[in-house]
């Protein structure tokens, strides 16, 4: 066979095309179409010599599998879905990025859904999405992790699954637990050893199991040390920059004031920051505000957010590799443990409760 430089004019892809197929794959590297396949699929039952030659005329030609077809070829798809339903859009694409590096070199492509779970059509959109796609599975964040129907539906249709909750709902080769109620008692005692008595709690949408569990470990931590969440110091927001500055707004015209107030995400607590402003109040001189999820607007934001640091990202790499890695599922075995626990991270925006 002729190099790879020679008789350059007949290495042209047919038809003119701009982009190579894995049949031109074959006819350049002389070989057939299966053997090409092997290669890209790793099969051991290929000849070293062969595999290089095959290698080098896929790196020429920039050639990329369709991961459709492949599914087609194999009788099961190479794509992995992401159904959300998350208010917060830096959650989204943190988590959207975790999995992207947990598929890295796997040959599976990330595809997402973003839906509505209060929607009448919701769970027959989920189930059209997974099987109009064949997917090889999907990862659930929260809230839709936390809907049980969604789980008993994709068991129905055979689709694998994880889910990523607060808690563990499921079995565990099922689950990634992210412990919101840890960093909830984590918030309150940062808070009570600065000092602080007068205390406010701004919440989440009752339908995501966090706020729950946030609000749980935040009062639980508060009653330790004698003092006790009352239901007037607690706020519903929307886990949305407007509700926190509503939810601020509300809670700085009291009289007397909270000195500190936790919310729920960070998205809140920089509304709550602004709300401080409005009132002419410096935090944290005036007003300590502690946030959860150490997203990027918890630096962005001046003075920069004291918060509970969840390793989303992290959380997503995992999922992917979790749920991509079948046969060691299948063995009950753990490459990682389904544990991340969150951390207290201290900037500026918390302080000494100011004496009155």
């Amino acid at each position: 066979m002729p190099s790879l430089g020679d008789n350059e004019p007949e290495r042209g892809l047919e038809g003119g095309r701009k982009r190579a197929t894995i049949n031109d794959i074959a006819r350049l590297a002389g070989v057939s179409k299966k053997t090409v396949s092997r290669v890209i699929n790793q099969s051991p039952f290929v000849r070293d010599e062969t595999r290089e030659r095959i290698e080098a005329v896929i790196a020429e030609w920039g050639y990329a599998p369709d991961p459709q077809a492949r599914g087609l070829a194999f009788r099961r798809s190479f794509l992995i879905g992401m159904i959300y339903d998350n208010p917060n859009p830096q959650y989204v694409v943190n988590m959207q990025l975790g999995l992207l590096d947990g598929m890295r070199g796997s040959g599976f492509e990330l595809v997402v859904h973003p839906c509505n779970r209060a929607s009448p059509t919701f769970l027959a959109d989920v189930r059209t999405f997974v099987e109009r796609q064949k997917l090889y599975g999907v990862v659930l964040p929260p809230s839709v992790s936390e809907d049980e129907r969604v789980a008993k539906l994709l068991n129905e249709i055979g689709c694998s699954y994880i889910r990523i909750a607060s808690v563990e709902l499921d079995k565990p080769e099922n689950m990634i637990v992210g412990h919101d109620r840890m960093g909830g008692a984590q918030a309150a005692r940062h808070i009570l050893d600065l000092g602080h008595r007068r205390i406010a709690f701004i919440s989440g949408p009752d339908t995501f199991r966090s706020s729950h569990e946030r609000q749980g470990g935040f009062a639980s931590a508060l009653a330790e040390r004698g003092l006790k969440l009352e239901p007037s110091d607690i706020i519903q927001g929307a886990y949305t920059f407007e509700s926190g500055v509503s939810c601020g707004d509300e809670l700085l015209a009291r009289t007397p004031r909270p000195t500190a107030i936790f919310a729920g995400n960070d998205e809140m607590a920089a509304g709550v920051l602004q709300s401080a402003r409005k009132a002419g109040l410096s935090v944290p001189a005036d007003l300590t505000v502690v946030g959860f999820d150490d997203f990027q607007i918890a630096q962005a934001v001046w003075p920069p957010l004291t918060t509970i640091h969840t390793p989303t990202r992290e959380i997503g790499r995992m999922a992917a590799e979790k749920l991509i890695d079948a046969e060691r599922r299948e063995r009950r075995e753990e490459r990682d443990p389904a544990r991340t626990e969150p951390t207290l991270v201290v900037r500026e925006s918390s302080g000494p409760a100011p004496s009155v």
